[in-house]
């Protein structure tokens, strides 16, 4: 006579469904791989593995839950730091795949302000090159230059030259003629073109002039 199989089916315990937070809060389920950041009123998920990437810095200290470290965590258990969430996301993505990546908008120097809070020496000296790479492009721009057309007699063109100073160069000399001056001999007059070099100068950028550029505008001022 064949035995019966017992039956459990009244007898098996239900296990309660955990939420998130307690999933991750409960030893044994993602307890030691996944973290959460509340960096500035938003949320970061990320692993125990990618903040460990650097061991000098913060965020480390912050896994290994250092006693010197003063961390508070809110009521979901994030871990609560108080800087900018858009320049973190940066940060956060080169721990993970150790290429820096920048939205439109964000700046260079923003991103090393939070590598510096960090203390992720790795990412600190490549945003440094970066910058000066950037500035570095940002010199080698095509030089622009300023023209002016002077008008002055031929008694003029000596003083004129004496006093061409603060960069300006002839760029060329045109005869119109001469002018008649009641009781001496005619004069002949010419337009003297000139040209200075801006190097990156802003238009809106004023600056007083010097004495001898001071006489250039006077001589340019009788046209």
């Amino acid at each position: 006579m064949a035995e019966k199989s017992p039956d459990f089916s009244g007898s098996v315990d239900q296990c309660p469904a955990l939420s998130p937070e307690q999933r991750m809060q409960s030893p044994g389920i993602g307890a030691s791989k996944w973290v959460r950041l509340n960096v500035g009123g938003t949320y970061f998920l990320t692993t125990r593995q990618t903040l460990c990437r650097d061991s000098k810095s913060f965020l480390y200290r912050l896994c290994q839950a250092d006693p010197d470290l003063d961390s508070d965590k809110d009521e979901t258990g994030a871990y609560l730091i108080d800087r900018d969430p858009m320049y973190f996301g940066p940060v956060l993505n080169y721990l993970r795949h150790g290429k820096l990546v920048l939205n439109r908008g964000l700046a260079e120097e923003g991103v090393l302000e939070e590598a510096e809070f960090y203390n992720i020496p790795s990412l600190i000296r490549l945003i440094k090159d970066k910058i000066r790479e950037r500035d570095c492009k940002t010199v080698q721009l095509p030089i622009k230059h300023v023209y002016r057309v002077l008008q002055c007699q031929e008694e003029e063109l000596t003083q004129m030259v004496s006093t061409m100073s603060d960069g300006w160069k002839f760029e060329q000399l045109v005869s119109i003629g001469s002018s008649y001056n009641y009781g001496n001999e005619d004069q002949a007059e010419f337009l003297c073109v000139v040209s200075k070099e801006l190097h990156n100068q802003s238009y809106g950028t004023s600056s007083e002039p010097s004495e001898k550029a001071k006489i250039l505008q006077e001589q340019g001022s009788r046209m």
